[in-house]
């Protein structure tokens, strides 16, 4: 798998017969179907073609996986070959470009329930790529209930694509996360054990295989009060073999004030909670200004400062499947950013006929174009590099894995990138 920058002049054909690939493969892996033309620096995926190798006398497929630098498993896996396997000199042997050897990870996707038909589109691309599926979200109420949601179409397909189905509770309201709510159960013992009796009503009548705890802007000197909660909650869990992760907010270091970080604990959910998946996105974010949504350098401060108090094996990193087209000038308080899919800012760039840029410092792709208000605009958002670079960085530190926000618009540059670089977990058999 190679990633190629378009310059002036390339086509996809061109591109087809430079890299000994199908025109068909190219435009598949980089969803060009809907675009009218390639841009000048777009990030294009060119598909593995892989090579081959005649086997000698004395050669083995662990002999082979040195040689050409790629595991044994991935030769055994495109050669189809049993565990029983037996080769043979004179046997050609399908050798893989250095593909699945950034090792092995567990991947979660983020949806939220819209419409049985968009919901099967989505999940098509996507499904088979996850460990985890998480519909958003079962929302908490003043009594420790939870609110209904309409997931029974993803259920059945996170089911079909052995998934583990994950209850994504939230204390989220209608326009915000809620203090006063979250508040006031952290400080009541019966609130408590109603929420978590209700969480396991949940998760028994669905059959999911855990919790993903989201709660945001707690009041800060609640802190201990939700690592409390969270070891009640993972005791009960555990006893019906469930599993309990939470999402935390991005930081550098233990901040212990502010509504949306002091209240996470980082240290503690790292001993508590089975993993935890940090939510490193929204640096750019539609109300802010403009810049990249998951800047790799921002990004990566919050992994070095993770990985000094939570187990790597429990940190699942966030990745942004969306960005955002800003109207310039920003002006605070002013106009919100529209959000756009990472695919559509490709076809948009096309259709303004804008060239994309490539800001090393974030590891992020940008364009500019003038709209049709005839105002200046700004489109941050992700591509094959960007996503290469997120990837690679799960695998230096050794991380659980990703963790998407938000399934929904589509990407297939994304899926390919995860298939081909890592060895994806199912936890479901």
């Amino acid at each position: 798998m190679k990633i190629h920058v378009v310059r002036p002049g390339d086509s996809t054909w061109a591109l087809s017969r430079t890299y000994g690939v199908s025109q068909n493969s190219i435009i598949e892996v980089n969803g060009l179907e809907a675009q009218s033309h390639l841009v000048i620096g777009q990030a294009l995926v060119i598909p593995s073609t892989g090579t081959t190798h005649v086997l000698r006398a004395g050669e083995s497929l662990w002999t082979l996986s040195k040689r050409y630098g790629v595991s044994v498993d991935s030769i055994i896996e495109l050669n189809k070959f049993t565990n029983e396997q037996v080769i043979n000199p004179g046997q050609v042997i399908r050798i893989p470009d250095r593909s699945k050897n950034y090792g092995v990870i567990e991947s979660n996707g983020f949806i939220q329930p819209s419409t049985p038909e968009k919901e099967t589109v989505v999940l098509k691309e996507s499904a088979e790529y996850l460990t985890y599926l998480s519909p958003f979200s079962h929302h908490v109420n003043a009594d420790g209930s939870l609110t209904e949601l309409e997931d029974e179409t993803i259920v059945n397909i996170g089911k079909a694509n052995k998934n583990a189905l994950m209850l994504s509770i939230t204390n989220l309201n209608e326009s915000n996360f809620d203090t006063v709510v979250i508040d006031n159960i952290l400080k009541s013992n019966q609130l408590q054990q109603t929420l978590i009796n209700n969480i396991l009503i949940a998760i028994r009548e669905k059959g999911y295989y855990g919790v993903i705890i989201d709660f945001e802007r707690i009041t800060p000197i609640n802190r201990e009060l939700y690592n409390n909660f969270l070891r009640k909650t993972v005791d009960a869990l555990h006893k019906e073999n469930k599993v309990v992760a939470t999402a935390l907010a991005p930081k550098t270091f233990d901040i212990q004030s502010g509504s949306w970080h002091g209240a996470h604990d980082y240290r503690a959910h790292g001993e508590i909670v089975d993993f935890v998946i940090i939510m490193t996105y929204e640096w750019g974010w539609s109300g802010g200004p403009p810049m990249a949504v998951a800047p790799l350098n921002e990004v990566r401060k919050v992994i070095n400062y993770a990985v000094s108090v939570i187990p790597r094996k429990k940190i699942m990193m966030g990745i942004p499947l969306y960005g955002y087209d800003w109207t310039l000038p920003y002006i605070p308080k002013g106009e919100f950013a529209e959000g756009i899919g990472c695919l559509e800012a490709v076809v948009r760039a096309a259709n303004v006929n804008a060239i994309i840029k490539y800001d090393m410092q974030s590891q992020s792709p940008f364009y500019n174009y003038f709209g049709k208000d005839r105002a200046q605009h700004v489109v941050w958002f992700e591509d094959a590099r960007s996503i290469m670079a997120k990837f690679k960085l799960v695998s230096e530190y050794g991380l659980r894995g990703v963790s998407y926000w938000s399934l929904g618009q589509p990407f297939p540059q994304n899926w390919y990138l995860l298939d081909d670089m890592f060895r994806i977990t199912k936890l479901v058999k």
